[in-house]
C-alpha cells in the first residue's frame, strides 16, 4: 500500500515469478591445450607473413611500374627537346637565309614599282597614240 500512495500502480510492484529453465547458467571457459595455442600462433604468423609479403611485393610491383614509366616520361622528354632544338636550328637558319634574300625582295619591290610605272606610261603613251591617229585621220581631209 506504501507504493499505492506514492502513485506506483499495485501490478508493478510484484516480483515477476522465475523459471529456472529459461535462465541459463555460466560455463568455466576452458583453455585448449599448450601445443594447440602454439601451432595456431605459428598458423597465425604464417598467415600474416604471407600477407604482409603480398602486401609488399605489390608495393614493390607499383614502385617499379612508376619508375618504368618515370623513366619513359623522360625519354619522351629528352625527344622532345631533341625536336625543339632542332625546330630552332632550323628556324635560325631559315631567318638568316631570309636576312640574305631581303636585299634581293627589296630589288623585287622596286622593280616592280617600276613595272607599274611603265605599264601606266605605256597606257597614257597608247592612248596619246590613239589621238595622233585621229588627228592625222582629220588632217588628211
Amino acid at each position: 500500500m506504501a507504493a499505492a500512495a506514492e502513485g506506483v500502480p499495485e501490478t508493478h510492484r510484484e516480483e515477476p515469478v522465475r523459471d529456472d529453465a529459461a535462465v541459463e547458467t555460466a560455463e568455466e571457459a576452458k583453455e585448449p591445450a599448450e601445443a594447440d595455442i602454439t601451432e595456431l600462433c605459428r598458423d597465425m604468423f604464417s598467415k600474416m607473413a604471407t600477407y604482409l609479403t603480398g602486401e609488399l611485393t605489390a608495393t614493390s610491383e607499383d614502385y617499379k611500374l612508376l619508375e618504368n614509366m618515370n623513366k619513359l616520361t623522360s625519354l619522351k622528354y629528352l625527344e622532345m627537346k631533341d625536336i625543339a632544338i632542332n625546330i630552332s636550328r632550323n628556324l635560325k637558319d631559315l631567318n638568316q637565309k631570309y636576312a640574305g634574300l631581303q636585299p634581293y625582295l627589296d630589288q623585287i619591290n622596286v622593280i616592280e614599282e617600276q613595272v607599274a610605272a611603265l605599264e601606266q606610261a605605256a597606257y597614257k603613251l597608247d592612248a596619246y597614240s590613239k589621238k595622233l591617229a585621229k588627228y592625222k585621220k582629220l588632217e588628211k581631209r
